[in-house]
């Protein structure tokens, strides 16, 4: 643990962050820098994750929302980002696209149902729920998520149940928390410029469909 590190690495980022910002949203900005350093302080956060989740929380502190960073929801469940507005709550989950080596030989299969799995865990828990990645980086979000809840057929919800429980049987989700689970965006993340993009999920499946058909060619 390299605390020294850390802090001038988030701090280099909360300042670019702030730069051009009125008093209070620079205030804001520094709380979540703090909480992260003091998260560090314990070891439960690493240096690339916290500037993904400081950058996040600056979109949406400059968007009106008060920001809270790596929040209890349950037992088991802490999530990336929340924050509140009003009476709305906001929830968004960060993903890199990291694979543990134990599932070196089913990649696709255990990032679908880790993405399948966030968004029926944590929707439950909040107004509006989102995902954010690197713009590196695709998540291979199935269709069933964009259709209300009255058009999602049984078996493609029991498809996805399936998929899930194959890699999170402690606990296991639940068909109810698949059929009313909701996405309402995506976060393209740019870390070297420190910001985020906001896009809608069928506007990002459509990009990320496109971005795999050019993959695909044989150039």
């Amino acid at each position: 643990m390299d605390l020294e590190k850390f802090t001038e690495d988030v701090y280099t980022v909360a300042e670019k962050l702030t730069v051009g910002q009125t008093p209070e949203i620079k205030s804001r900005i520094n709380f979540v820098r703090e909480r992260l350093i003091e998260m560090y302080k314990k070891n439960l956060v690493k240096i690339n994750h916290s500037v993904l989740e400081i950058i996040c929380a600056s979109n949406l502190i400059s968007h009106g929302y008060t920001v809270d960073i790596e929040k209890q929801l349950s037992n088991i469940l802490v999530c990336d980002v929340f924050a509140t507005k009003g009476d709305g709550t906001f929830i968004m989950e960060i993903e890199t696209g990291f694979t543990p080596p134990d599932h070196a030989l089913d990649t696709i299969d255990y990032y679908v149902a880790r993405i399948s799995s966030k968004i029926a865990r944590y929707s439950k828990h909040c107004s509006k729920f989102a995902l954010a990645t690197p713009v590196v980086g695709i998540l291979p979000i199935p269709k069933l998520f964009l259709k209300p809840p009255s058009d999602r057929k049984m078996e493609e919800v029991q498809r996805i149940k399936n998929l899930v429980d194959r890699f999170y049987k402690n606990p296991p989700i639940e068909i109810e928390d698949i059929l009313n689970a909701r996405l309402h965006s995506i976060y393209l993340i740019n870390i070297d410029k420190g910001f985020a993009k906001q896009l809608d999920p069928y506007t990002y499946l459509d990009l990320a469909e496109k971005l795999q058909d050019v993959s695909e060619l044989d150039l």
